[in-house]
């Protein structure tokens, strides 16, 4: 039967009530009428299922980034130092400024990849949709790390929510496939336009 073994955290975290858990499967069968597409296929059915779920991975990722840099603009406009609002001082300003700009770059890619799935399907979009994968994660990553650096050790506590964007971040730079392997996808993708 199936055995769940115990709770797995991830960065310390169980992501309570849910989240991931070690599963043991022993001597599970599945019946033949319950097998989709046929046998030896379920590589193939999870491909298909993979360009969706990464396109809502980097939806998910944008808004959290939003989310981040909403909070670090009212933190730093209640905070104080040198004499002055944060929100005044100059590295804040470029905090602020680059977190907009890596958030819409994150956006147009992803814009993009989605409208390529739908107008000429997943695989033609597949180096899109590879290159969002690698950008969303690592731009959620950076514009988390700066708000939770103007919050200080705020950031870290759960009474913001940056703390576990920064999980969900770093999550998202393995699962659906670590970037090495999206990276290595990108760059055959444009090496063979040259062997054409």
């Amino acid at each position: 039967g199936i055995n769940i073994v115990r709770p797995l955290s991830v960065l310390g975290d169980k992501e309570s009530p849910s989240g991931h858990a070690e599963v043991d499967f022993d001597n599970v069968r599945v019946p033949a009428s319950n097998i989709l597409l046929g046998e030896g296929r379920g590589f193939e059915i999870a491909q298909g299922r993979l360009g969706p779920g990464r396109i809502h991975h980097c939806m998910r990722m944008i808004g959290n980034a939003e989310r981040a840099l909403e909070l670090m603009i009212e933190r730093v406009h209640s905070r104080v130092a040198f004499g002055k609002p944060l929100v005044a001082q100059g590295t804040i300003q470029q905090d602020i400024a680059l977190s907009r700009i890596e958030i819409e770059q994150a956006r147009l890619l992803t814009l993009k990849a989605a409208q390529m799935m739908d107008s000429v399907g997943n695989k033609v979009a597949a180096p899109e949709i590879a290159m969002i994968k690698v950008v969303a994660p690592r731009m959620l990553m950076s514009v988390v790390d700066r708000a939770i650096q103007a919050h200080g050790g705020a950031g870290l506590n759960s009474d913001f929510p940056l703390a576990n964007f920064y999980i969900y971040a770093r999550s998202g730079r393995l699962f659906d496939g670590p970037d090495e392997v999206h990276l290595r996808a990108i760059s055959r993708y444009e090496v063979a336009k040259f062997k054409q």
